[in-house]
């Protein structure tokens, strides 16, 4: 369990894939955008650690100078029932917490 949490456990790591999943292939800005307000250095190095673990895949989408866009792999739909229960709990526990899907 130690190893999944040092990849997914994060607050922010989550955010990102929870965005990934809601918005699909994101670009950078698209994500440092978040309501949350990501720090761009923690968004930078939770993208790579994402990316090194499989999860998240990059795709240079501009040479000149050099952008990238991020979407989630088929390795993250094994996250998807964890996801779930999580925002399930969340719903359910914590007030205020709204449901954004389903």
């Amino acid at each position: 369990m130690a190893g999944t949490l040092d990849v997914v456990g994060d607050r922010w790591s989550l955010l990102i894939v929870r965005d990934l999943l809601f918005g699909g292939q994101l670009r950078y800005g698209e994500l440092a955008a978040s309501e949350e307000g990501i720090p761009t250095n923690v968004l930078a190095a939770r993208l790579r650690r994402l990316v090194d673990a499989g999860i998240v895949a990059r795709e240079q989408y501009s040479e000149r100078p050099p952008r990238h866009a991020y979407r989630l792999t088929e390795r993250r739909r094994a996250l998807g029932p964890v996801l779930d229960a999580l925002g399930t709990w969340g719903v359910d526990h914590l007030p205020n917490t709204r449901r954004l899907y389903g």
